[in-house]
């Protein structure tokens, strides 16, 4: 019963269009700035190419559920400045941590 207040606020909305998204809120007030974001898994792979899950750009969409970044870099261990050839679209759930206070050009330690 402690909990039953929480519990509710997690039900179905009856009317979708009144849930507020906080995290959807904060990164559309944040459209066309750089963002740094780590997402969840400890390593990715890519063309064969395995990397930490460090991506840096723009924020160019955002969607319920998802960020797209463009232009942006993947902060390889052997290429620290790799730009993607297309937009990269994270789902929010992924999302470890982000930070907007970095500059992409920055070039950092991975190990």
């Amino acid at each position: 019963m402690l909990h039953d207040e929480l519990l509710k606020s997690l039900a179905p909305s009856p009317d979708p269009s009144q849930v507020q998204d906080e995290l959807l809120e904060l990164f559309q007030n944040m459209m066309g700035k750089q963002v740094l974001i780590i997402t969840e898994s400890s390593q990715l792979n890519l063309l064969g190419q395995t990397f930490r899950p460090i991506f840096c750009g723009k924020i160019a969409e955002v969607e319920p559920g998802h960020i797209t970044l463009t232009p942006v870099t993947i902060k390889l261990l052997n290429a620290p400045f790799y730009q993607f050839p297309t937009p990269i679209s994270i789902p929010f759930e992924k999302i470890a941590h982000f930070t907007t206070d970095v500059d992409c050009t920055m070039r950092f330690p991975l190990v």
